[in-house]
């Protein structure tokens, strides 16, 4: 599960912010002013920064490249009331990855979170076909069977599976799959993903209710089992 740093002094905004990062199951964090992110960012492992420009003790710039300094390398996503580009091109220069003003959709900023996550280093390995009891999955060709008869499965069906198959046995988050298989430009929710993983269950399981191959995980996702 992914930890965002949110650094926002409104109320109002960090409440919002939280409640939607939650909603999508990503474990949260926050700081009021520039000094408590700052040392927050130093303390704890990080996957993502949120920060607003605007901040008491320390403004958002300075956070940015007093981070960088420090070799914090976390995507950094900068926020602002203001409109000036210059604001926008002082950020990047510094080293922030993207940058959004207020007021701004928390559409769109979920949509750039996942794509600054999915800019992180992958540990996929790439997998061409995979086994798992009477199941056998050819991703080069797109073909599936259970038991020698064969499934139809979509697209995202099958990208679905190659991503449990190259992480087997381990827990996959709703959110890696948004990242890794949606990517930027689909913004789906959590629920798009929940919805697939039923539908892949009808198709694959003996059971849909009771799967044994791909499970949940209570709370953190699913994982693939043999």
């Amino acid at each position: 599960m992914a930890q965002i740093l949110i650094v926002e002094d409104d109320p109002a905004i960090l409440r919002g912010l939280e409640a939607r990062l939650q909603e999508e199951h990503y474990h949260v964090i926050s700081a009021t002013s520039g000094k408590a992110g700052y040392e927050l960012a130093l303390q704890e492992n990080v996957d993502l920064i949120i920060l607003d420009i605007m901040l008491p003790e320390m403004n958002g710039t300075e956070v940015c490249r007093n981070l960088r300094n420090a070799g914090v390398d976390a995507p950094i996503l900068m926020i602002s009331s203001r409109g000036d580009e210059l604001d926008k091109v002082l950020g990047l220069e510094i080293g922030a990855d993207d940058y959004v003003t207020k007021p701004f959709s928390l559409t769109e900023l979920m949509a750039r979170v996942r794509a600054l996550l999915r800019r992180q280093p992958k540990l996929v390995r790439e997998i061409e076909e995979y086994s798992v009891g009477g199941l056998h999955f050819n991703f080069i060709k797109h073909e599936a069977s259970k038991d020698g008869t064969a499934i139809e499965l979509s697209a995202k069906e099958f990208a679905i599976l190659k991503f449990f198959a190259a992480h087997e046995g381990q827990v996959v988050t709703r959110e890696m799959l948004l990242s890794e298989v949606w990517g930027y430009e689909a913004m789906p929710t959590t629920r798009t993903v929940d919805n697939y993983i039923l539908s892949i269950r009808k198709k694959i399981e003996d059971d849909p209710s009771k799967p044994t191959h791909l499970v949940t995980s209570h709370a953190a996702g699913y994982k693939l089992v043999k």
